[in-house]
């Protein structure tokens, strides 16, 4: 369960985003305002670490996929990784990271490609009472529920796709949609407003 509060944040994920994206060799708009399309969560087992995917677009350009992970305290080892910092105006400081070198998200990954695990229900708080709210986009693993877990991040390689080498598993994230074909196999894919047919969002490579 993703738990989200009526919050603001300074800045905004879309500010740190349009400052970030143009330093991505993969990303080919140039600097500017970027706009939310769709998004979604997984769980963090552990309760502390907040893992979302953002859709986003410049202009007319095309769709980008960004996971971001959100901690209280630095990811070590995770300087090459870190977007900024932002003041939640109920959680304090967060460390706002690409999500690809962050373990916590590459596990839930690994885990949802299988099969295993689904995307987080998103709940907001509002005076203490839970409502919950409907995601902006669907995503579903198509593999058997068989894969190994995803074990230790040995290397990311960043590209399009960006590939993620674990212990036991190589994942290829798209980041322009739609990617080019990739070879059969597990899969996660997407679908939200716009875009009624499944798309390939993440291989196993």
């Amino acid at each position: 369960m993703a738990l989200l509060h009526r919050a603001t944040l300074r800045p905004t994920k879309l500010e740190l985003l349009a400052a970030w994206l143009p330093t991505r060799s993969w990303y080919g708009q140039p600097p500017g305002e970027v706009e939310r399309v769709a998004a979604f969560r997984f769980d963090d087992p552990a309760g502390a670490v907040g893992v979302e995917t953002l859709l986003v677009r410049a202009g007319d350009g095309p769709v980008y996929q960004v996971p971001l992970t959100y901690r209280d305290a630095p990811l070590a080892d995770g300087d090459d990784f870190l977007l900024g910092t932002t003041e939640h105006s109920v959680l304090g400081r967060r460390w706002v990271y690409d999500a690809c070198g962050d373990p916590v998200y590459v596990t839930a990954l690994a885990e949802a490609v299988s099969g295993r695990v689904a995307q987080a229900e998103e709940f907001l708080d509002v005076d203490g009472e839970l409502q919950r709210r409907e995601p902006s986009m669907r995503v579903a693993g198509t593999g058997a529920g068989d894969g190994p877990a995803a074990g230790a991040v040995r290397r990311v390689v960043d590209g399009d796709p960006t590939l993620i080498v674990t212990d036991a598993v190589e994942l290829a994230v798209v980041r322009r949609l739609p990617g080019a074909d990739g070879a059969a196999g597990a899969a996660l894919t997407g679908t939200w407003d716009g875009q009624a047919d499944p798309l390939p969002l993440v291989r196993l490579a």
